[in-house]
């Protein structure tokens, strides 16, 4: 794995409350494109036995965050302003693969789609992100 985005990684594991929850461990990257196996543990199921649909939106938001944190070389850090979301499907106890794809980027506004794929590669959560992009406060440092 890439060094920059292991830091990132490292670093939104130790600074975000989400980081910690999802065990993401990267699997492919290429311009404006990310993929994440992310976990879902017993502690995001609702009482029927399901991944709770708040939660799936908090993988990919997280995941859609990591795309432009990381293409900025963690430089730059995105805003929700929207988050929009389809569940497709249920989703349960274990791994899953997450993506982000940039689909428009501007000087100061990005939109971001992010989908998770269940065990058989069935999709199951898609998340429109739109987001403000501000410098970081807390720089990462890349060097």
């Amino acid at each position: 794995m890439n060094k920059l985005f292991e830091k990132i990684l490292t670093f939104h594991r130790e600074k975000g409350g989400t980081g910690k929850l999802y065990n993401f461990r990267f699997i492919e990257n290429k311009k404006g494109y990310l993929k994440l196996e992310g976990e879902f543990s017993s502690q995001s199921l609702n009482p029927g036995g399901s991944v709770q649909g708040g939660m799936m939106n908090s993988m990919l938001d997280d995941v859609t965050s990591l795309l432009i944190i990381y293409e900025s070389g963690g430089k730059t850090y995105p805003n929700s302003t929207n988050l929009h979301s389809i569940h497709h499907r249920p989703l349960f106890l274990g791994k899953v693969t997450a993506t982000a794809q940039l689909l428009k980027k501007g000087k100061n506004i990005a939109t971001v789609m992010g989908e998770i794929y269940n065990s058989d590669g069935k999709l199951a959560t898609t998340l429109i992100h739109t987001m403000v992009l501000s410098k970081t406060l807390n720089k990462l440092k890349t060097k």
